[in-house]
């Protein structure tokens, strides 16, 4: 059995950086990626990079909330 957990993240779309997620001392996660946020392309990217982050399939990376936020809840599992 996996584990499954929440996580909530700043999303900053249209950025040089990205790629990128980072975390900060206090847990805070931020993910860079180049889309833009319009028609959910931040989004699907974010989604993606969180994958990659957290070593697991795209299909293991759900969006839970913030669909139109620059904050968003992910489950991953």
């Amino acid at each position: 059995m996996t584990d499954v957990q929440m996580v909530a993240v700043t999303v900053k779309p249209n950025s040089r950086k990205g790629p990128l997620v980072e975390v900060t001392d206090d847990g805070a996660i931020t993910v860079y990626v180049r889309e833009p946020a319009v028609e959910g392309k931040a989004t699907k990217a974010v989604g993606v990079a969180l994958a990659k982050h957290f070593g697991v399939p795209k299909s293991r990376v759900e969006l839970v909330s913030g669909a139109t936020s620059r904050i968003k809840r992910f489950r991953i599992g």
